[in-house]
């Protein structure tokens, strides 16, 4: 799947707390950001940005709800209706010991359906090629992207200096 192209300029910063300063700064000189890569997360970095919070919670809590439903109701159905049998003079119902599948059911689809949901909010998986920018993003170097689509060279030497000035290691364009 090809995302249609985009004329980039982006700096390179070789600390987390100079990348904060640098999106503190782009925020008071009314700069739109496009993006901004860390190899890790960055505490602190989601509010300067103003990043709502992820409800991907809501979705394993779902996907939680499901597991534990469906093991409890097919081990219900299985022990009461389909097969029923007396182990060790427990009744059919023994609800006790339909504890460790109900959990081990709940665990497995909270966490492969967070991990499924997860690729496809982000737009990941297979086929699908992203964009990048820079080798080092996803090692050791933090980045600030802004578009330049429709962007005039004046602005453009405008982005350009406000990199040097906030202390980028390296500063680049790309078309992705």
């Amino acid at each position: 799947m090809k995302h249609p192209e985009k004329n980039v300029i982006f700096g390179l910063y070789d600390d987390e707390e100079i990348l904060k300063s640098a999106v503190i700064k782009a925020n008071e000189d009314h700069l739109r950001i496009m993006d901004v890569y860390t190899p890790f997360a960055v505490h602190g970095l989601d509010p300067l940005l103003d990043l709502k919070e992820s409800r991907i919670h809501i979705g394993g809590f779902v996907y939680g709800l499901t597991g534990t439903l469906t093991a409890f109701l097919g081990m219900t159905w299985i022990h009461t209706r389909d097969w029923p049998q007396i182990y060790g003079g427990k009744p059919y119902w023994a609800i006790l010991s339909f504890v460790p599948i109900t959990f081990e059911l709940t665990v497995l689809f909270a966490s492969i359906g967070m991990v499924v949901t997860f690729y496809i909010i982000n737009g990941q998986g297979p086929g699908v090629m992203n964009p990048i920018l820079h080798p080092s993003i996803t090692d050791d170097k933090f980045c600030i992207a802004f578009e330049t689509g429709g962007l005039e060279n004046s602005e453009v030497d405008k982005l350009r200096n406000f990199f040097n000035n906030t202390g980028a290691s390296l500063v680049e364009t790309k078309t992705i």
